[in-house]
């Protein structure tokens, strides 16, 4: 199975595809989707999506795993991510796949067996389960890994 995980926001957008199943993982690509605040709110909603566009024809993956949206204190922000995971949600229904999503407890608990694991845990799981030399970086692009990992494993079991 081959899945196209996002780690869903504004400014950055971290993706992955992975594939394998429960016993075997692996890393094809993994990278980050950038906007800049200079340009308008509508364009960057556009190139998130026309940059996963980009990703999801590159790779023709099986499903989208994508992180639900955790609701920080700060609304505003909360309220930009929702609308570029939007923007992410309705890639699947474009590329016509299916999208699931995973709480963050739930991915850290996929990948660390701890739900509370911090960043840099999450991040040295992703490496040793994948076989890479370093973690991924930054946080967005190892956090998209987990996410897609937490998808393979939940399959599996």
């Amino acid at each position: 199975m081959r899945v196209l995980a996002f780690d869903p926001g504004l400014a950055r957008v971290g993706y992955a595809v992975v594939e394998g199943g429960v016993n075997s993982q692996s890393l094809v690509e993994c990278g980050l989707i950038e906007t800049q605040p200079e340009i308008s709110f509508p364009e960057r909603l556009s190139s998130i999506h026309s940059d996963a566009l980009d990703v999801a024809m590159d790779h023709n993956p099986d499903c989208i795993a994508i992180e639900k949206l955790f609701f920080a204190k700060n609304t505003k922000t909360a309220m930009d991510v929702a609308q570029a995971r939007g923007v992410l949600v309705m890639l699947s229904f474009h590329i016509r796949v299916p999208i699931f999503e995973y709480s963050p407890a739930e991915v850290k608990v996929a990948v660390t067996s701890y739900g509370s694991a911090d960043k840099y845990q999450v991040g040295e799981m992703v490496r040793t389960i994948l076989g890479l030399g370093d973690r991924p970086r930054p946080d967005d692009v190892a956090d998209a890994c987990a996410i897609g990992l937490c998808h393979l494993f939940s399959v599996g079991s």
